[in-house]
């Protein structure tokens, strides 16, 4: 894992420059990967993009 990619997502998502899609792309990781990486460093996430990515992860596996 690219641990600048990932830390910089991190900053722009905390900030709110960068949705949590746009945010766990740059860091070349799912939304619920990014999600967890988040959560362990205390950053909080939107229940709404909460939501839409655990929506979205149980879309894709329901395939």
């Amino acid at each position: 894992m690219a641990t600048k990619g990932l830390s910089s997502a991190l900053t722009l998502y905390g900030a709110r420059t960068l949705t949590l899609s746009q945010a766990a792309a740059q860091a070349g990781l799912s939304e619920a990967e990014f999600i967890e990486q988040l959560e362990r460093r205390g950053i909080e996430v939107t229940e709404s993009e909460r939501a839409a990515a655990l929506d979205a992860e149980s879309t894709v596996r329901a395939d």
